[in-house]
């Protein structure tokens, strides 16, 4: 079973039809909406701050949310998909956006709406990430405007097929 656990007196709130692995953890100040996945050895950690998570947001295996004391509460929208170890931490992703494999973004961030942080990118603390862009390097610069063809493979169909993996898993998880 996946650890789901009140902290401070806080407890997670879980979305209908939203799957957690069996070694996800999701702890205090953490709202999950409708549809969502939480993949192995996700750690959803609202125990400094509160996290909000919209619906049909994937959150794949490794990744860690987080937020800051006093100082950055972390929200995600919906249909976002955040890549494999990934790190999330006091920032803003609003909806139908991606943050790829081994990404971090810092706190203050906002990732626009139709943006991507690619895979092993570090979005420094206070950037906005613009819709329509593939921000990429450490520190993340814009790359490349995103086609219709990434837009439609990476920002559409991404959150739908996590939708479809999850219900394979959902007699074996939360």
């Amino acid at each position: 079973m996946p650890v789901i656990r009140e902290i401070n007196g806080k407890s997670p709130h879980i979305g209908e039809g939203t799957w957690l692995a069996e070694t996800a953890v999701v702890l205090g100040d953490v709202t999950l909406g409708e549809d969502c996945s939480v993949w192995y050895n996700a750690i959803i950690r609202g125990d400094v701050n509160s996290i909000h998570i919209g619906n049909r947001t994937n959150i794949q295996d490794g990744a860690v949310v987080h937020c800051t004391y006093k100082k950055a509460a972390t929200m995600i929208g919906n249909s976002v998909s955040i890549g494999h170890n990934a790190i999330v931490h006091g920032c803003t992703l609003q909806d139908n956006c991606m943050v790829g494999m081994g990404a971090i973004v810092m706190d203050d961030v906002v990732v626009e709406s139709g943006a991507v942080v690619a895979a092993g990118a570090v979005v420094s603390e206070g950037k906005t990430v613009k819709s329509g862009w593939i921000y990429a390097g450490i520190p993340a610069r814009p790359l490349k405007e995103i086609s219709a063809e990434v837009r439609e493979a990476l920002l559409e169909k991404t959150p739908e097929n996590y939708v479809m993996y999850k219900s394979w898993f959902e007699d074996t998880g939360f």
